[in-house]
């Protein structure tokens, strides 16, 4: 598998913050899951919250994440464009 582009990391990081639930996701979790470095997760997660896919929540100086209701029909919407783009052979 080569480079991922910012939609696949986009839908990685909401996915990994979706299977969390209601409790949310925190950073190191998110990290991991998503496969980022610390500084690429940071200007993701600025552009997610800021488009209101996903909120931060501060508690104790630590941070968690969790999906928002925009954010699982971005998700629902990418999966069928995925599914629609492999069905012509693209990659996505």
């Amino acid at each position: 598998m080569g480079y991922r582009t910012s939609m696949q990391i986009v839908a990685d990081v909401l996915t990994a913050t979706q299977e969390s639930g209601v409790d949310g996701i925190k950073t190191t979790s998110l990290l991991t899951k998503a496969n980022l470095s610390h500084t690429r997760l940071a200007k993701f997660i600025e552009n997610l919250s800021g488009a209101g896919l996903i909120n931060r929540i501060e508690f104790d100086g630590k941070n968690t994440f969790v999906i928002t209701t925009k954010g699982k029909q971005y998700l629902e919407s990418y999966a069928k464009f995925a599914g629609i783009a492999e069905s012509f052979g693209l990659d996505m």
